[in-house]
Parts: structure tokens; sequence; C-alpha cells
């Protein structure tokens, strides 16, 4: 029956679970939200795209450890500045675009998916119950667990701001200076940003190989870039030197770490922060079935599931958690949230109508990255080769670690139409 603005209702009402409610999980659920509910999905950049004919009954659960969305690009900062943290952390009952009967959270952690029945267990940390989530539906984007100070450890945004400021005090009672272990993209950030809020502070920045962001398939001009960039900020950085042993030593007035380097070299700091990846993937709530040896989900360009598991038409993997080409990157996974908004909306139609769905399909991402260094913003992209400018950090980040523009971009300020 068509409503009053001319767009059909389906009969049928479907059931989606979305694991993880950070930028892939939000981008899918918002964009889907759109689709079900007649509009062009928010992330549509063809301007002449016309809106569904169909209205489709949605019931959205979001499952996220946290109790709301945390801006995991400025982490960095974040943990470094009390006035920022407040802005990186807002609860998904905050959040005016998720005020809709389409959406219901739960803060809890799924302990297994059950692809076969569709049924989810999940262990919800207000009631500290296990509880069963039926869905027609799974979007599995809970991404990777990081460790501290990569990421805050709190799961409540009260605990976190707390978090946040005995990290500044620590940051503020290192008087002989500050250590950062590990020169991939975090570590670099962080060094960075510690020596713009901290000016007085010897900023040391130790990586085991002999150039910056060894691990990444990142050319080795855009390597030497960063490194000269954090020089020219006062960062001083040691390559090809591993930390072999960190010792307290007592000083009387606070706690000193000696470090012994792989050469025998011996130098004192007063904090040691470890910014070395042991990104774990979360994804053991799956069968082995549905996952590579590295624990990450196995997946079709459609984004659906391409492991042996029942139903694997049903299920989607974003971000983080899927096993596709790239650095892993909040851009990437805001776009693989809006592919699979738009494939599980095609989906639902084929089932409802009967018509063959059109599925979008995933191209390998190349290797691109932008990496803030203090005033200044690194970018590299096939294209365009090897940026920097303080221009380009306006640009990628604007002034708050482009927390902005992820919030404008996925519409998070605006409620939902009635």
């Amino acid at each position: 029956m068509p409503s009053n603005d001319g767009v059909l209702a389906v009969a049928r009402s479907f059931r989606v679970l979305v694991i993880g409610g950070s930028y892939g999980g939000l981008a899918a659920a918002l964009n889907l939200s759109d689709l079900a509910r007649g509009r062009v999905c928010r992330f549509e950049s063809n301007p002449d795209a016309k809106p569904p004919q169909y209205r489709i009954p949605l019931q959205i659960t979001v499952v996220d450890e946290r109790d709301g969305y945390f801006h995991l690009i400025g982490a960095p900062k974040s943990l470094a500045c009390e006035k920022y943290a407040s802005d990186t952390w807002t609860r998904f009952k905050d959040i005016p675009a998720l005020r809709s009967p389409d959406f219901n959270f739960i803060q809890g952690s799924v302990s297994k998916v059950d692809c076969g029945s569709k049924i989810a267990h999940i262990l919800d940390t207000e009631t500290q119950e296990n509880r069963t989530e039926k869905y027609d539906y799974l979007i599995a984007g809970s991404g990777l667990r990081r460790v501290f100070p990569v990421a805050p450890q709190s799961f409540r945004r009260a605990d976190f701001l707390e978090e946040a400021k005995k990290h500044v005090e620590n940051v503020r009672n290192a008087t002989e200076g500050i250590v950062v272990v590990g020169g991939g993209a975090v570590g670099i950030e962080m060094a960075a940003e510690l020596k713009i809020l901290y000016p007085e502070q010897k900023i040391t920045l130790i990586h085991s190989r002999s150039r910056l962001l060894s691990s990444e398939d990142l050319p080795d001009d855009f390597a030497e870039r960063a490194l000269e960039i954090l020089r020219e900020e006062n960062v001083e950085v040691i390559l090809g030197q591993r930390v072999v042993d960190t010792t307290a030593v007592d000083s009387g007035k606070e706690r000193i770490w000696r470090l012994t380097l792989a050469d025998g070299q011996q130098l004192t700091t007063g904090l040691v922060l470890s910014a070395i990846s042991r990104s774990v993937p979360t994804s053991t709530y799956l069968s082995p079935e549905a996952l590579n040896e590295e624990g990450l989900i196995k997946i079709r360009p459609s984004l659906q599931f391409s492991g042996d598991v029942p139903n694997a038409e049903h299920h989607f993997a974003i971000g983080d958690l899927a096993a596709w080409s790239g650095i892993k990157r909040c851009g990437g996974a805001m776009h693989m949230g809006q592919y699979a908004a738009q494939n599980i909306h095609q989906h639902m139609l084929a089932e409802c109508t009967g018509e063959k769905p059109e599925f979008k399909n995933l191209n390998a991402f190349p290797a691109m990255i932008g990496l803030a260094l203090g005033k200044k913003c690194a970018v590299y992209s096939p294209d365009e080769g090897t940026r920097a400018s303080e221009d380009l950090m306006d640009v990628m980040f604007g002034k708050d670690m482009g927390s902005s523009i992820c919030w404008n971009y996925m519409r998070l300020g605006h409620p939902p139409p009635a």
C-alpha cells in the first residue's frame, strides 16, 4: 500500500544486527535506515540517484562494548588533552541522528554467532546477563582490539575521561621526558601531538627498523618526509634500534625509566609509551570457517561472507575486521558500511519483490594514508604521490583531528526526519 509520499511499504519486517558502533558500523546502520525509510542514503554521491520505491519496516540493533561513538583517529590527542577528550566520545543516546525507533543499542560483547540459526549470544554489560538476539542480517564491524595508549581501554564515557585525565597527569609529570616506542602511524602521530601539546617536553621516538612505517606498503619518500617533519617539530628520532630492556629506577622524586637499546645505548625517561602494533581481531564470536589465518573475515566484493558458513549471503563484514586490501582507514570503513547497507537493502527488496538484486561491488583499496604530524599533514596516494603541508592539515583533519569531518559526513548531529 502506498504511503502519503507515494512510497510503497512491504509487508515483511527485518531485523539487522550490527556488531560494532564505530565508523563502519554507524555508517552501515544510518545508510540502511535511510534506504529502508524510502530516502536516498546519506553517503550517496550521485546527484541523480532516485529514492527507493519501497519502505521496509526495519529494526537495527547495534552492539558495542563502549557506551558511545569514539573518534579513534583522535586517540593520540584525546589521551593527552582533557579538553579534546571530552569532544571525542559521545554516548549513543546523545547522538541526534540515532534518535529513531529504527535503532536499538546494547552495550555488551558478542560471545558467539550461530550463522545457521541466525542467533547471536551477547553478554549485556549493564545486567551482566547473557542474552540472545535473533537477526535476519548481520554486519560484523567490531574491528581490532588495540592496547593502551593506541586506544582507550574504557568502555564508558565517564571512565574514559578519567583515563585521559590520569594519562595527562603522567605526561605533565614526566620531567625527564617521554619516549614513544614504535614508528608506525600511531607512534608517529603520538610523538608529534605530544610535542605540539607539551613543547617543553623532550619527546623521543624509537623504532626498531631503519625507516618509519616499515610495516606499511608505502614508498620510502613518504617515510622520509614523515621523519623530516618530526625532526622539524624537534622530536628526537632513533631508528634501527630495538628496546631490549626497560627498568624502573627509584630517583626519590619520581619514577624514572632506564631503557637499554640493542646496541647497548642507554637512556632515561620519565614515561614510556608503547605504540607497537598489537592489534587483535575481535572475530572470536565467529566459526573458523569464516576467517582467514589472521583472524579476519573472508568476504566477497559485495562484503558478504565468502567462507564456508551457513547463510553467508545474509552476513556482511566491514572495516578493520574484513580481509580486504589497503591500509586500515576510517574512510574505507565508512565506504564499506555504505556498500553493506545498499547491498542488504537490495537483498531485502529481492526477498520481498522477487526482483534481482543489484549489488555494489567493492574495488581493491590502494595503499594510501594521511598522517597528522603536529602542524603539518603528510599524505600519500598512488595518484598524487607524497605531499605534506600545513594547508593539507586543515583539509584532511581540520582543527580537531578530523572529528568534525567524520561527525558531519555521517550527519550524526542531524535528527532523523519524521
